[in-house]
């Protein structure tokens, strides 16, 4: 699996904002090169919401052990919450022991948003590629469901 069908395939959602920010945009270096998945239908960033989603391709500050700086290195994170956190890594959401963040193709607690239950997967592939774009549905209708719960208070 490659970046881009987990991008295409995310664009494709009713009322889904991918941003990708680039080189010399507005948006913090760091952030150059990595994708954030929103539900925004009127094509903004929501205000007061975290992306359900994202795709980032290095290493950040406090996030190291998935050793994205290795050529062809890249990790989709997606908010699954607790339960199906459970379910896809076999741990507790907050309990990292024993866990090689490096590994390819698996469900993996995120590195440093797992406690909130995140997971990630390196490299994507075969083992991970169907149920990673089913999580990212999930999570987007997830999205959806609390901009309207929010909307309508």
């Amino acid at each position: 699996m490659e970046p881009e069908q987990i991008l295409d395939a995310v664009r494709s959602l009713d009322g889904s904002l991918v941003m990708a920010p680039r080189e010399g945009s507005e948006a913090p270096e760091i952030a150059w090169g990595d994708s954030f998945f929103y539900f925004a239908p009127n094509g903004q960033p929501p205000a007061n919401a975290q992306p359900y989603g994202t795709i980032v391709t290095k290493n950040y500050p406090d996030d190291t052990l998935s050793h994205l700086d290795g050529a062809g290195r890249w990790r989709v994170n997606i908010h699954v919450g607790a339960t199906r956190f459970r379910e896809l890594t076999g741990t507790r959401p907050g309990d990292p022991s024993g866990v090689d963040f490096a590994a390819d193709d698996v469900f993996l607690p995120h590195p440093v948003y797992g406690s909130l239950g995140w997971v990630s997967v390196v490299n994507p592939g075969e083992a991970t590629g169907a149920t990673v774009l089913e999580l990212l549905r999930a999570a987007h209708e997830s999205a959806r469901a609390r901009a309207f719960r929010r909307t309508a208070q």
